[in-house]
């Protein structure tokens, strides 16, 4: 197939190497051309309306709802450069209103869409085993089927609202938030306790508390890496809190421990943390515990 990818940032790249590996005519757009060149076989436009021109499929997969909205909607936009008919899959995490609003816009101008976010680090994109939740209907999302078979290891439908896929990726970033934070506070009391972290991590690692988010995050925090790359930075996982903060005010749901975790990366970002894995919750914890802090710079 012929696909328009937008944006090449961590999880950018990895996802356009694997689609160009299994045979599809890749064409890549980002904001820093660098980025996108560094893509080994795939072509390199000018404007995200250049990468859409020919295109059968566009993906986004970008930061934030400002950077989808110039990408559609901007000057140099596809929306409208996309042939009739394309499908826009919309992989960025975003809020449920500006996923309603885009199936709502492509719908009007006879084109189709997606809301297909993922699960997973970069490592993981680049060996193809994200999970991808998604939905829209069930004619594009047969469409969009080789590419979830690409890149990700399962693919979740839920229905044909396409914004219900975004609402479900916020859903479980802050479930993941959630966790490192308890992760954060637990592993603070048993180091404070004496208790080596390591031990703790292979007690949790094989126990009732097993489980892939504990294993990865678990280990970060028992070795303090949290100035290593970040594949999730605090100030994009702050931006995600709020958005499902905003999702539970629109369905009239109370979250408090949405609301605390909020508060805490609010804090973590105020110390000069915004750049660090959100794991980096850790050493605030640390921190308050009164706890050397690792993984300085």
């Amino acid at each position: 197939m012929k696909i328009g990818f937008i944006g090449a940032g961590n999880m950018g790249q990895p996802i356009a190497g694997r689609l160009v590996q299994a045979g599809h005519d890749v064409t890549v757009y980002n904001r820093t051309r660098a980025h996108a060149e560094l893509i080994a076989g795939a072509k390199v436009a000018d404007t995200p309306a250049h990468a859409a021109t020919d295109a059968e499929i566009v993906m986004t997969m970008l930061s934030d709802d400002v950077a989808v909205e110039a990408v559609v909607e901007g000057p140099d936009g596809f929306a409208r450069a996309m042939p009739e008919g394309s499908l826009h899959i919309c992989s960025s995490t975003i809020s449920v209103a500006l996923s309603a609003r885009l199936a709502k816009l492509h719908l009007e101008t006879g084109r189709n869409y997606i809301g297909a976010p993922v699960f997973g680090r970069p490592a993981m994109a680049a060996e193809g085993k994200l999970t991808i939740v998604a939905a829209g209907p069930d004619a594009q999302l047969d469409r969009a089927q080789p590419i979830f078979d690409a890149i990700g290891q399962r693919s979740f439908r839920f229905g044909n609202e396409p914004e219900k896929a975004h609402l479900i990726k916020l859903s479980g970033n802050f479930l993941l938030a959630a966790t490192v934070e308890s992760l954060a506070e637990a592993f603070a009391l048993v180091r404070k306790a004496g208790i080596s972290p390591e031990a703790y991590l292979d007690f949790l690692s094989d126990s009732l508390f097993a489980s892939p988010a504990t294993k990865t995050y678990g280990e970060m925090i028992a070795k303090g890496l949290f100035t290593q790359e970040a594949g999730f930075k605090l100030s994009l996982a702050l931006k995600d809190c709020r958005l499902v903060l905003d999702a539970a005010d629109n369905e009239g749901v109370p979250m408090p421990v949405a609301s605390l975790v909020h508060d805490q990366m609010l804090g973590a970002i105020g110390r000069g943390y915004a750049n660090l894995d959100f794991v980096g919750l850790a050493r605030v914890a640390e921190e308050n515990a009164g706890l050397e802090a690792r993984g300085r710079a």
